[in-house]
């Protein structure tokens, strides 16, 4: 397996309110309060019927925006693909996480996109993205951006609740899970006063291991997604992948940059950034 960076420096990579088992032990974070909310309305997601139903079953509401595709890749295409990334050198990253990036770098606060140093998606993605093309909800997906995330439970890991950016990146986010099986939860802090549900509601979708997720609609804009400390009970690996938005597409007003960052991207020539 490939080295860590940054090893040498610090036992973490957590910032402010960012925590992990390592830096609960080496900087103290340990007696920090907890920031679950008080109330939470529980749901799980039923992929069949596309509906977030309660434990008890006794209410449910459509939640769009999921897609499932499990067993996208097999057993030894699994094997193969995390021996490529463990040959490469992973980065420590927040909250127990480490990462690789194949992607331009990006201020999202200013709205920079730099190309230079960006060399493209790996090559062990090129099949894999001819794959997911094909099924009809992502016709026409051409990724722009690949994050590697590596989770395990000994480094405490997980990913605290968040919207992916929408100035750069478009409508779908791609996940492959890898390792093992988790659990992404979604959130909506506000809750549903519609379903008289006036405190935050949480949705827990199964990700079964080798599968692929697809976020969209108001799964990808409205509701937040996450996942748990507790939903890592083993090493996990997933591969993320992010198209462009219709700022950067033909007719926007960053066409030309989006041409070229398409262009890079697809050569699948990547190295990690």
């Amino acid at each position: 397996m490939a080295p860590d960076r940054k090893d040498s420096v610090s036992p973490c990579a957590c910032k402010g309110i960012r925590r992990c088992l390592l830096c609960e032990k080496y900087k103290e974070k340990g007696n920090l309060q907890a920031t679950d909310p008080q109330a939470v309305h529980h749901f799980l997601y039923d992929p069949e019927l596309k509906l977030a139903v309660s434990k008890d079953a006794e209410v449910s509401f459509p939640f769009p925006g999921v897609f499932l595709w499990e067993n996208f890749i097999s057993e030894e295409e699994e094997e193969e693909l995390v021996k490529k990334m463990d040959q490469d050198v992973w980065t420590q990253s927040q909250s127990g996480r480490r990462k690789q990036d194949f992607g331009p770098k990006v201020n999202f606060k200013k709205q920079k996109v730099r190309l230079a140093g960006f060399s493209g998606l790996p090559a062990a993605s090129r099949d894999l993205v001819i794959r997911m093309q094909k099924e009809p909800s992502l016709f026409g997906f051409q990724p722009v951006e690949q994050c590697n995330l590596d989770y395990h439970p000994q480094r405490g890991s997980a990913i605290d609740p968040h919207k992916d950016d929408s100035w750069l990146w478009g409508e779908r986010l791609v996940t492959i899970n890898m390792l093992s099986d988790t659990t992404l939860t979604m959130s909506l802090e506000q809750g549903l006063p519609e379903l008289s549900l006036t405190d935050e509601v949480q949705v827990a979708v199964r990700l079964p291991r080798r599968s692929l997720a697809v976020l969209s609609g108001a799964a990808r804009h409205r509701w937040k997604h996450g996942i748990h400390r507790k939903d890592v009970c083993g090493r996990r690996v997933c591969s993320t992948y992010r198209e462009l938005s219709a700022e950067f597409l033909p007719a926007g007003q960053q066409a030309e940059l989006g041409a070229q960052l398409l262009d890079v991207a697809l050569s699948f020539n990547g190295t990690p950034a």
